[in-house]
Formats: C-alpha cells, structure tokens, sequence
C-alpha cells in the first residue's frame, strides 16, 4: 500500500490562523504531512528576523494534530534531498510563491496554495512594535 506524502516549508513565526489554514489544506491532499521549519540561522542568511525561536516555533507544530512530522530546514538546497529522504509526492508552498519552486517538478508534485487574506506574521510583528512603541511612552 501507498501512503501520499505531503511536504512544506516554513518560518511559522507567531503561529495564526493562515499558518493553521495552510497546513490543514496541505494534509488534506496526502496521508501524512511533513513540515520542514526553517532554523534561526538559515532564517538570518534570508535577512528574516524571526520572534520567537526555532525551538519554539518547531514545538508549536509538533502539537498540531494534522502535521505528522516536523524537522529542521538549514537552506535552500535542501529541498530535493528531502523530498527524496521522505519520500514525498505532494510539495506544498503557498501562492506568494508561485513559480519559484517548479524546478522541483520532475521529482513531485507542486502545488501552491492561496494564502489565508488579512493575516500574516509580518503583520502581527508590525502590530507587537506598534504596542511595544506606545506602551514606551
């Protein structure tokens, strides 16, 4: 028996709604999903500064009962050798992606998925320096 196997990437940073919508959506297309969380370092090579840690961010997506694995993405190259290592059929990015993985096409299945409107971890940071800022004063 075949079992599809599904594979995302990402920071997860301050975990929301979109992060939760996306993950459940990607899971649905498979038997089990694996999410590969980018690490502090590799986050600070893309010039990302995240909130809260990798530890953290990794420990929040264990507890998801529709996420079946979680490991550590160090960078960019790592994609094809995961999607070899775990077997993967199904490679998930959301649509703000669109294109940039479709080299990856002669070895799975790509599929990009519209993102969650009206949330987004960059505006959640935006709004945590907003409080931060006035709560200063």
């Amino acid at each position: 028996m075949h079992y599809e196997t599904v594979l995302t990437y990402g920071t997860f940073d301050l975990f929301h709604r979109g992060h939760a919508s996306i993950l459940q959506r990607a899971r649905k297309l498979g038997d089990f999903l694996i999410v590969g969380c980018s690490t502090d370092e590799f986050n600070a090579n893309k010039g990302k500064n995240s909130h809260q840690n990798f530890l953290i961010r990794k420990a929040a997506l264990e507890r998801l009962p529709y996420v079946d694995h979680v490991f550590s993405e160090h960078d960019w190259g790592q994609k094809s050798h995961d999607i070899q290592k775990f077997k993967v059929d199904t490679f998930v990015m959301g649509d703000d992606w669109l294109g940039k993985f479709d080299w990856l096409k002669n070895d799975v299945a790509i599929r990009y998925l519209p993102r969650t409107k009206g949330i987004s971890s960059t505006l959640l940071r935006t709004k945590l320096e907003i409080q931060h800022k006035y709560r200063s004063y």
